[in-house]
């Protein structure tokens, strides 16, 4: 179709466009230039190494880089001349850690409310491709070297993956879902808000009804060539309709969907706030619940026996506060009584999780909130039960064993990719050290180095 022809040519250009102005960041920015030079070796000399967290940190150590993995570790700071040629990265003030996981993410926007509603109709595919690009350097020299994204329209963070991994783009390690799938007049139909004369014209195709159906949306996904795939079984606090956040999807449905993307090998994330939504999706399998509003007995049972994750997303509540606080009409009438909700429970449902033993990993819901301050979900995690190391585990080894990225990231030690942070206090005494991040290397190229 001429539409769908035009929309991909727009994003292409919108990224080829946006990595020539990566090329030059501004002169007063504190930043660096990726490098990397292919078999050259590269010493990180940290004052702290938590190479595998769950476990102690180790103190003075060396991080030898070679071909962007890690290569060896070795305790102290090793003598450069043991590696002719080497690069010295002194980073003997800070404390050493792997590159943090955002287990989910929206790059495409973090427009919310009237103005995200407004910015759905008027902003076009380049233009959310110039966002997505910001948004995945905003997090990248976060800290967070690798994330999920959990859903946009029209390709863009598809094609962003391709440019972060090669590095033509500054930014993490994408693993993206394409577009999230609901029932019609569910969370992920965009046509929500709209009136008849709009209705037919918004693609709708992510949305769908019986178990074929809902084969053939999982199908759909699959072709664009997603990671995994997203859905809702719930309402979303931003639905612009007052169907509450209850269960809005059939048994055979959801089992179509999660069965289906199975069988393809991929993962399902499951958007879910009422426990009806939540229970259902475990009880065929799904592999996450993101958000998971409200627990009972049942959840901590299926999440035990499933093992299958839990993301708490607990950041929105600072998105949705902010923008209230400026403008307290930042969200139409059927939406706000539900954000005034999700506000007063958020963090409960992990309050109970952390001592039931489940599965946790971090996950943001950034798009809601800023990109950028990914590293505000520690915070919240450590004052609903978890420690600041729990915290980071669930920002690592965890979220990497969610994303089947335990082979390549989430600790630090020979083979794995050179994802290394380091900041300048203790994160384990106090986690919001984690909200400035003073180096970021990614694939071993040095992206930032503040001094």
């Amino acid at each position: 179709m001429k539409t769908m022809k035009t929309m991909l040519t727009g994003a292409v250009c919108a990224l080829a466009l946006t990595a020539a102005l990566a090329a030059a960041p501004p002169a007063s920015a504190q930043t660096a230039e990726p490098t990397s030079m292919s078999g050259a070796v590269t010493l990180i000399q940290a004052g702290r190494l938590l190479d595998h967290p769950g476990r102690a940190p180790r103190g003075p150590s060396t991080i030898v880089v070679r071909d962007g993995k890690v290569a060896e570790i070795h305790d102290g700071f090793v003598d450069a001349s043991a590696y002719p040629g080497a690069t010295v990265v002194d980073q003997r003030d800070r404390f050493v850690l792997p590159g943090l996981i955002d287990s989910h993410v929206h790059l495409v926007s973090d427009v919310a409310g009237q103005a995200g509603f407004l910015a759905g109709v008027t902003d076009n595919l380049p233009t959310r491709a110039y966002s997505a690009a910001m948004n995945a350097r905003k997090t990248l020299m976060a800290g967070f070297t690798t994330v999920r994204n959990l859903g946009d329209t029209g390709g863009v963070t598809l094609a962003l993956r391709e440019e972060t991994a090669a590095h033509r783009l500054p930014g993490p390690r994408i693993i993206d879902a394409g577009n999230s799938i609901s029932t019609t007049s569910g969370h992920m139909d965009g046509r929500l808000g709209f009136n008849d004369d709009f209705r037919e014209h918004i693609a709708h195709d992510n949305v769908c009804n019986g178990a074929e159906s809902c084969r053939e949306a999982v199908r759909l996904q699959v072709g664009r060539g997603v990671d995994l795939i997203k859905i809702a079984t719930t309402g979303g606090v931003n639905s612009r309709i007052g169907a509450g956040l209850g269960a809005q999807m059939f048994e055979d449905e959801a089992k179509a969907l999660i069965d289906t993307a199975h069988l393809y090998g991929k993962k399902v994330a499951v958007h879910a706030h009422g426990v009806e939504g939540i229970n259902l999706a475990l009880r065929m399998g799904a592999d996450s619940i993101e958000h998971g509003t409200i627990f009972d007995d049942e959840t901590l049972q299926l999440l035990r026996r499933t093992r299958a994750y839990y993301v708490p997303t607990l950041s929105v509540v600072n998105g949705y506060t902010e923008r209230l606080a400026a403008d307290p009409e930042a969200y139409p009438p059927e939406v706000l009584p539900k954000i005034r909700w999700r506000i007063q429970i958020t963090g409960q449902s992990l309050q109970r999780a952390v001592p039931a033993g489940v599965r946790i990993a971090f996950g943001t819901d950034a798009g809601v909130s800023k990109h950028g301050r990914n590293a505000d979900e520690f915070e919240l995690m450590v004052k609903n039960g978890m420690t600041p190391m729990t915290a980071i585990e669930a920002a690592t080894v965890n979220a990497a064993d969610l994303l089947g990225l335990s082979d390549e990231v989430g600790v630090l030690e020979p083979g794995k990719r050179a994802d290394v942070i380091a900041v300048a206090g203790d994160p384990l005494t106090d986690v919001t050290t984690l909200k400035t991040v003073a180096f970021v290397m990614r694939d071993g190229r040095i992206y930032k180095d503040e001094r």
